[in-house]
């Protein structure tokens, strides 16, 4: 290390040549030092310490409740005494809300393997990896796409009759909108944010606000017969 404590701020990335500096690091540049003969980079695992104090959090708030709530369990099973309805467990309940809709084959296998398999594939895919706002570039032409593929997916739901679906991609799709034809200068900040954000962002969102919506609904409000109840009526 240099004895000297002039810090001068600079451009550069020779650690050599320079090895007391003030880097400052953008959002596009990335904090990496660029030298050959280096066997070891210092780095600091922010992501990963990030996730370890979700995990943390999540385990806090488990062990909490579970301190005050008990767990809804039913009795023992019993082969000659069948329950009505018979429910799958919590996160299965989305798929089981679907076969309500659609047919086995459907719900079952092509839904929960075609959502697998996009969600495997699309990560691959050269599809806004600069995290633009998806109506920046080429607005004309994507909002076009936007509404086509809106309208041809609210007209699938509403011939099967999926009104628990449809209603969160509306939501989604009213959000998408509001983006689209938001000004670059627009007081509103929220809106701004909005304009921003990705297609990946829109993707996932809805794919979790559809998952959140029917696990739901096939827990809360789905009494015998797979009938409609309200939760707070026996």
């Amino acid at each position: 290390m240099s004895d000297s404590k002039d810090f001068l701020a600079g451009v550069g990335s020779d650690a050599r040549k320079s090895p007391v500096r003030v880097v400052f690091v953008t959002r596009r540049t990335s904090a990496q030092v660029k030298a050959q003969d280096d066997p070891v980079v210092q780095s600091f695992p922010e992501v990963l310490f990030r996730a370890a104090i979700a995990v943390e959090a999540l385990a806090i708030a488990l062990v909490v409740i579970a301190l005050f709530f008990n767990a809804p369990l039913e009795g023992l099973a019993d082969p000659s005494h069948t329950p009505n309805p018979a429910k799958a467990p919590w996160y299965f309940l989305g798929l089981q809300e679907l076969l309500h809709y659609f047919p086995p084959v459907v719900a079952g296998v092509l839904v929960p393997t075609l959502v697998v398999i996009a969600l495997i594939v699309i990560p691959y895919f050269n599809i806004n990896i600069e995290a633009h706002g998806i109506f920046t570039k080429d607005r004309q032409k994507r909002l076009r796409i936007f509404w086509i593929v809106a309208l041809a997916f609210c007209l699938f739901l509403l011939a099967f009759d999926v009104i628990v679906a449809l209603i969160p991609a509306l939501i989604v799709i009213a959000l998408m909108a509001l983006a689209a034809y938001t000004p670059a200068n627009s007081p509103s900040s929220f809106r701004r944010s909005l304009a921003a954000k990705p297609l990946s962002f829109w993707i996932m969102s809805w794919f979790l606000f559809e998952l959140c919506v029917l696990t739901a609904v096939g827990t809360l409000f789905r009494g015998p017969g797979w009938s409609w109840v309200w939760p707070w009526r026996s």
